[in-house]
């Protein structure tokens, strides 16, 4: 795509984001998160911090750059965090998070919109999460010879990148200083382009963030009120589909005493009566009480956002919603880290860390309730193939940490930042 083109793209983007504010909540919010962007850019950042700039597309690349700003924070107590989002998904979940200094939306991509940006914030370092390559805020990142890195980079055959008619994209790429990539197939890429030299693999920052999680969870009391001692099937990030099919298996759970809890990836209010509607009898989590009395229930709705990576541990086996559609599987690893099978549907191949997890039969990807029922009933059948099937899960996560190590050593040998 040449520059012309990749303009016409960002006016249409706009125009199309414009127009679809007027009847659709989230572009509304994409929308009103950028009025007086540098305005309010310009009056919270004050002039002559010391800022780390890290950017992330959405909520998923958030995850993978967490424990890297926490690392920095650690590292590198002088400077001041700066995050920003491009997705409102993103921005309104994290835009209260404590360990950054400043949260903002990024400013469309644009000649101007970067070169104002760049002035008010005169960022020391600047950190984008996987995919985003924003041609006008990379052109003037390098301009200003801002040192500048990829974390969690994941590419495949079939981008832009390395066709022969990707040229700007190769050139984007160029004005990294480095970039970290996730797998062997990603470095191979990216060494064919000629880029070998500012490349290595580190894997994916995600693992370190879910083992941390996983290693210093609270408990949760009325999860465990609600549990009781029995099975407990864990549905995390579901759509209606999936929560269709949790539906079509809900008489095989009953019979076999397994609870059900629905941790659904959207959690307005038409959604959730949606799924009470599918699950009669179902309680939210919010209705809860910590009173002694017996919960008289079998499905559990979660009707809130944060408790998902947390409540996981208490699963006998986890199913991850998005499977199902095109989009794509949510993230499975957050479950597979307490060492415990994962379940999703046939749309995972795209993701590297599924794809293996079902390699090694450490998750299973199911396409209907028939598959679904049956691999459970094999679990209920034979403990030692159930418990080996955890253990692999687990122990793939726990393996594949590291990676926000080895960025944190780029950083401090290059003197990219200084105490």
């Amino acid at each position: 795509m040449g520059i012309f083109l990749y303009n016409i793209f960002l006016w249409l983007f706009r125009a199309g984001t414009h127009v679809a504010s007027l009847f659709n909540e989230k572009a509304k919010k994409w929308v009103n998160g950028r009025k007086n962007i540098f305005k309010n850019l310009k009056a919270t950042i004050p002039s002559g911090e010391k800022i780390i700039w890290m950017h992330c597309a959405s909520l998923g690349e958030f995850e993978q750059g967490r424990p890297v700003i926490e690392r920095l924070k650690i590292n590198y107590p002088d400077y001041k965090i700066l995050l920003t989002f491009f997705s409102p998904s993103g921005y309104e979940v994290q835009k209260n998070y404590k360990n950054a200094d400043w949260v903002f939306y990024l400013p469309i991509d644009g000649a101007s919109n970067a070169k104002r940006f760049l002035e008010i914030v005169q960022p020391s370092l600047v950190i984008f999460v996987k995919y985003e390559f924003w041609y006008y805020y990379l052109k003037k990142i390098k301009y200003r010879e801002i040192p500048l890195i990829l974390i969690s980079a994941l590419f495949r055959q079939d981008m832009s990148f390395f066709k022969w008619y990707g040229a700007m994209q190769r050139k984007i790429l160029s004005r990294f200083n480095y970039l970290f990539v996730q797998n062997a197939e990603s470095k191979k890429l990216i060494d064919n382009i000629g880029l070998s030299t500012i490349c290595t693999i580190a894997g994916d920052t995600r693992f370190d963030r879910v083992i941390e999680i996983a290693a210093s969870s609270k408990s949760l009391p009325l999860i465990e009120k609600f549990i009781a001692g029995k099975k407990v099937l864990i549905a995390g990030s579901t759509w209606k589909n999936d929560e269709e099919l949790l539906q079509q298996i809900s008489d095989f759970l009953s019979f076999n005493n397994i609870q059900l809890i629905i941790a659904p990836h959207e959690i307005n209010k038409d959604h959730i009566e949606e799924i009470q509607k599918l699950f009669p009898g179902s309680l939210l989590y919010s209705s809860l009480s910590s009173s002694p009395q017996e919960i008289n229930a079998d499905v559990l709705i979660i009707d809130n956002i944060g408790m998902l990576s947390t409540l996981y541990k208490y699963a006998w086996c986890s199913y991850i919603g998005g499977g199902l559609n095109r989009t794509g599987v949510h993230n499975v690893v957050e479950a597979a880290v307490y060492h415990k099978p994962v379940f999703f549907g046939p749309n995972y191949e795209k993701y590297r860390e599924a794809a293996e997890l079902v390699a090694i039969k450490g998750a299973f990807a199911i396409n209907d309730k028939d598959e679904l029922i049956a691999q459970l009933n094999q679990f209920i059948l034979n403990t030692s193939y159930y418990n080996e099937s955890g253990e692999k899960a687990g122990t793939y996560v726990t393996n594949n940490g590291g990676a926000v190590e080895i960025i944190l050593n780029y950083i401090q040998e290059n003197r990219l930042l200084t105490n």
